[in-house]
């Protein structure tokens, strides 16, 4: 009896301790493995050769790019484009290592320096870099989210993305023959109340820095009205909307916003989970607005990029997303037409960017 006590109260010990842990863990560590057994296509490469529109590469001026062109190959990504390219000796800098190692298989985008904006020659010295960084081989413009979040002028006063002071450097673009890819804001969510009904409530419980108060530094509504109403003032220019504009989560609304800026085109990056957890509407969507769509993910991280195949390529069901605190629930597959994927994937690219290496694409 004696015997049987001393092996019985460890056993009923460690039962307790692990029901109690288990009542005591935190949401952010609740992460179940799915029992749903249904057909998995894993889908490492994609299905076409494709150009990354919206990627990051910083050092690219001095980065050994065959580890970099060894990552894209397994991907099956023809071009990468880099929109951190800045401006002038540093954007060049970046387009001669291109060019000196793979130049068919990169393209740079310039970028704008802000600081001076309300000075008298700001606008002609911005205009001037940019045609200079365009005649040295940069594609296009990226601009980033601090305008219109951190960009202040000479008088200490937040830059509207609408703001005229700025519209030479869009009506030059349009001249130029060049896209502008831009981020404006963030999602919604970061400006809503951070409660239970806040789908964004892990992230913003783990990186409270996201948060905003509903006028910080102006309510979402108006930063991206700024960004429409730049993008009707400038019908020549092609502009791609960063992350669908932060529409993805209401695609009717988006497609009212393409049929209304018929110059205005929509990259996926950093928003795939949005379009997973709606296969039907946004397979609808995809098809009916296959000629505005491109294919980006933002972040380079070579083991992510087969969540976003998996999604625009295949049926499945019910299957992970890659960041829990992006996004707690599943995915679902599009099975988007092949018509369909290539023009996402690289034709609908090709339109904006002249001048690439078609036989990459032949297949």
């Amino acid at each position: 009896m004696t015997s049987f006590k001393n092996h019985f109260l460890p056993l009923f010990l460690l039962t307790f301790l692990f029901q109690a842990h288990a009542q005591e863990m935190e949401f952010e560590e609740y992460n179940p493995k799915s029992t749903l057994v249904v057909t998995e296509n894993i889908v490492e490469k994609a299905k076409y050769p494709f150009i990354d529109i919206h990627s990051h590469q910083f050092k690219m001026a001095t980065q050994d790019l065959t580890q970099l062109i060894t990552a894209m190959d397994d991907l099956n990504m023809a071009v990468m484009v880099n929109l951190s390219g800045g401006s002038g000796e540093g954007l060049q800098n970046m387009l001669n290592n291109v060019n000196q190692n793979y130049p068919n298989r990169f393209v740079v985008f310039a970028n704008v320096d802000f600081q001076g904006v309300g000075n008298v020659d700001w606008a002609e010295n911005a205009v001037k870099n940019l045609e200079q960084d365009v005649k040295n081989g940069a594609k296009g413009l990226k601009i980033y989210k601090s305008l219109g979040l951190r960009n202040k002028d000479v008088n200490g006063k937040r830059i509207a993305i609408d703001d005229r002071r700025l519209d030479p450097i869009w009506a030059k673009c349009g001249e130029l023959g060049i896209p502008v890819l831009i981020h404006a804001a963030d999602p919604k969510s970061f400006w809503d109340p951070i409660d239970s009904y806040n789908e964004r409530w892990l992230e913003l419980k783990t990186r409270p820095r996201r948060k905003r108060s509903a006028d910080n530094p102006a309510p979402w509504e108006q930063i991206i009205g700024e960004q429409h109403n730049m993008i009707r003032k400038h019908p020549q220019t092609k502009f791609i909307n960063a992350h669908m504009g932060w529409y993805a989560n209401n695609l009717e609304k988006l497609a009212e916003l393409l049929k209304q800026m018929p110059n205005m085109y929509v990259g996926i990056g950093a928003i795939i989970a949005e379009l997973g957890r709606q296969p039907r509407n946004a397979r609808k969507f995809f098809i009916a607005h296959q000629d505005r769509i491109l294919f980006g993910k933002d972040s380079w991280n070579p083991k992510e990029f087969p969540t976003y195949f998996r999604v625009l390529e295949t049926a499945d069901e019910y299957f992970p997303y890659y960041k829990k605190y992006h996004a707690f629930w599943a995915m679902y597959g599009l099975d988007l037409p092949d018509e369909v994927l290539r023009k996402v994937y690289y034709k609908n690219a090709l339109k904006l960017l002249p001048g690439l290496d078609q036989s990459l694409f032949d297949n």
